[in-house]
């Protein structure tokens, strides 16, 4: 029985997190379920596997779930700090860490700290603290299971390989809805029409940076680290139909693949199962409904998010945070309906462009970088 916490339970991956408890509940026991503001869901979630403790980050709705379990044995909380104390507690084994964005480096820190199993869903965290987080998991015996579906693929093929160097990483995209189309076609999309992913059911903030191939670039950070593997050999392939997952080559030439069909539950139980393979319930990839598969180069002038994100990471220090900050404030601009789709990577270039630049940030100079940026941003 492995004990879990989850940050971000109702969200996308914590919904399905929590779908794959209630399919092995012999197998998984929820002790911590950590949410932004969805009160309501939060309260089905605890009164469903009764954890041992919730905590709402939002204090207004704090009063309104405390009343509504306080017939339950269910403890209550509220705030930043009140979910890194709950993942440290001695009876959490593995933390599924899944909130969207800066907002999860804190918490995810904390259990690092303490020693915990990371199923990583949050892959800002790499991307913004990939050096202090790698080091601060390599010092407290800290293992961190990637749950995104490219980075999960990758991890996957390379068990039995710890011993062969890696030629490179081929990271899948899908392309999102514009694939094929130019900057001129996507000028005046909607909201609703960047929010319809042809292949994947996720969070808004996560689908419109799949739209732009900002999470595509957000994911080539975060295999930079993952996986100690430097940028220059990390490769981005548009693989429309969403089967091959992700590719590593090998110095003799060789390359493997994890391919399946395109669903999160399947990381995230691998993640949670992890080194074993358990039972699961998902239809199985059939090549005579695929008998075609296709690859291509992304277009990073029509999607300049991608080029801006290796330029981050290239630059290094805190402009990767820069980077990411500048990102999160004009994807919510965007979604407010105060910019076009394609003005989020331009702001993201120019908050680049006039950031002052750190070589070698501490945590606490991330911090500072993620506010001023955000500030700057947002006037």
């Amino acid at each position: 029985m492995k004990h879990i916490a989850i940050l971000g339970s109702t969200g996308s991956i914590g919904t399905q997190t929590l779908n794959v408890v209630r399919r092995h509940p012999d197998l998984f026991q929820v002790e911590v379920l950590v949410a932004g503001s969805n009160a309501e869901l939060l309260r089905q979630q605890a009164l469903e596997f009764n954890p041992n403790i919730v905590v709402i980050s939002d204090r207004q709705k704090y009063s309104e779930l405390n009343e509504a379990l306080s017939h339950s044995d269910i403890k209550v909380f509220c705030g930043t700090e009140a979910a890194c104390d709950a993942v440290e507690m001695p009876q959490v084994d593995i933390v599924v860490a899944a909130i969207v964005g800066f907002a999860g480096l804190q918490p995810t820190l904390r259990a690092i700290k303490a020693g915990k199993t990371i199923a990583l869903a949050n892959k800002e965290t790499m991307v913004v603290a990939g050096a202090i987080v790698t080091a601060e998991a390599k010092a407290h015996h800290a293992a961190i299971l990637p749950v995104d579906s490219e980075h999960s693929a990758i991890f996957q093929v390379l068990q039995g390989e710890q011993h062969n160097r890696i030629d490179k990483i081929l990271l899948t995209a899908s392309g999102g809805p514009f694939f094929g189309r130019s900057r001129q076609q996507i000028e005046h999309v909607s909201l609703d029409e960047v929010l319809h992913h042809p292949n994947w059911k996720m969070g808004r903030k996560v689908t419109i940076d799949s739209a732009s191939l900002m999470n595509k670039g957000l994911e080539v950070i975060e295999a930079r680290w993952l996986f100690d593997v430097e940028v220059d050999r990390i490769d981005v392939l548009v693989h429309p139909q969403s089967i091959v997952h992700s590719m590593v080559q090998f110095e003799d030439g060789s390359i493997k693949a994890q391919i399946g069909t395109a669903t999160m539950e399947t990381p995230i139980q691998y993640a949670l199962s992890y080194p074993y393979r358990i039972e699961s319930h998902l239809p199985r990839f059939s090549f005579w409904d695929h008998p075609e598969l296709t690859f291509f180069k992304p277009d990073t002038e029509t999607f300049h998010a991608l080029a801006l994100a290796y330029d981050a990471i290239r630059r290094g220090g805190n402009m990767p945070c820069v980077m990411n900050a500048a990102n999160e404030v004009a994807v919510q601009q965007f979604i407010d309906g105060k910019i076009p789709f394609l003005a989020i990577s331009d702001v993201v270039e120019e908050a680049m462009a006039k950031a002052s630049f750190i070589a070698n940030p501490t945590l606490d100079d991330l911090f500072q970088t993620d506010l001023e940026t955000r500030n700057k941003t947002q006037k």
